[in-house]
């Protein structure tokens, strides 16, 4: 292969080269059919064959216990926010949000359009850079759930654990950090996620949901908005992102691979610590601004003394083959996404730069 970038995009970000290789050598003729699986119907034994082992294989990977569904649907993790409070908000009940980042913000400002939100828990006050202590979660009474983002990609910010919520369903917007490591998928009513981070491409989005939940639904709401037509349908309700699903087929198949979502959060907090090493041991030359405990393993950010330094490193990273380590339009500053296919290599590469960055530049 050319030279591989080292690409640190927050999404759509990294692929395996390993999938992308799998997905180059099958894109033409699909397992000897005479097509490639982006000209065959959805409603063809081929396709149908992958649809259902991606299922099964994120179920395998995930731990995802009996009694969920797994949901392959369109629109991002942003159609999302309007489609839980759409199925779930009922009239009386109240929408509980944790408030952790610009992810979250989108999500309640959204959920507003449809019904009551009750903020339960709020990191705003420190501008996002802690998250909330799980014992700091009020949730109210009335709530029809209590959603949370458990990875904010623009501040950096990640739940280290996940509340307890009883009977009201726990609803998580995975986006950033889905199979990153393992999680007790017990724990929620639905999880989420679109898929251009640790998952594959854009184009689908993948919700794990509760068959319970999916009870006495509103009949009001749009048929491509309800999660009970598309799990009845085994979404393939109308035409699924067929290139994107199989795509997640690839990528799941390479996790299990590596070892497992065990092996996957192990080499994930190496990465990521070269990165938050160099960060903290530079004597105050590169500032990471999130607390501690609730820094990201998949979105690390950092600042420079000032602006002008950071174009400097910007500029002197891109030179050197580094790609996407600017911050949010929002935030500014510095991002590495070091999400599941990005190498070791390329965080080592990073990690060596800074250091030597600094050497220069302190």
């Amino acid at each position: 292969m050319g030279n591989r970038a080292y690409n640190f995009n927050a999404g759509p970000a990294a692929l395996p080269l390993e999938v992308l290789q799998k997905a180059q050598e099958e894109l033409v003729e699909f397992k000897g059919i005479g097509m490639s699986i982006m000209e065959i119907s959805h409603r063809s034994a081929e396709y149908e064959q992958v649809h259902t082992e991606t299922q099964q294989l994120l179920k395998q990977i995930f731990a995802i216990p009996d009694g969920y569904q797994v949901q392959f649907l369109q629109g991002g993790a942003s159609t999302q926010f309007a489609m839980i409070p759409l199925n779930f908000l009922k009239p009386g009940k109240v929408g509980s949000y944790v408030l952790t980042g610009a992810w979250a913000e989108k999500a309640v400002q959204e959920a507003g359009l449809f019904g009551e939100v009750a903020i339960a828990a709020s990191s705003k006050e420190s501008k996002f850079m802690k998250i909330p202590d799980l014992s700091e979660i009020n949730i109210h009474p009335d709530s029809a759930y209590l959603h949370l983002t458990s990875n904010e990609t623009i501040e950096g910010a990640q739940f280290q654990s996940y509340p307890d919520t009883g009977n009201v369903p726990l609803i998580g917007d995975m986006s950033s950090d889905i199979l990153s490591r393992p999680v007790d998928v017990s724990k929620f009513g639905m999880i989420y996620a679109g898929a251009q981070k640790n998952l594959g491409p854009s184009g689908v989005t993948v919700v794990i949901v509760k068959e319970d939940l999916l009870q006495d639904l509103p009949k009001t709401i749009p048929t491509m908005l309800r999660y009970e037509i598309h799990g009845k349908n085994n979404s393939l309700y109308n035409t699924p992102p067929v290139y994107s699903i199989y795509m997640v087929n690839l990528v799941l198949k390479w996790i299990q691979e590596q070892g497992g979502l065990a092996a996957i959060e192990k080499n994930n907090l190496e990465k990521s610590g070269l990165i938050y090493s160099a960060i903290d041991q530079s004597g105050g030359f590169y500032r990471g601004p999130v607390d501690k405990g609730s820094r990201s393993a998949m979105n690390i950010t950092f600042r420079l003394q000032d602006e002008e330094l950071e174009k400097k490193f910007i500029k002197e990273t891109e030179q050197n083959g580094f790609v996407g380590l600017k911050g949010h339009r929002s935030v500014g500053g510095l991002r590495a996404s070091t999400y599941n296919a990005v190498p070791y290599s390329s965080c080592k590469a990073l990690a060596d730069f800074m250091i030597d960055f600094q050497k220069r530049n302190g």
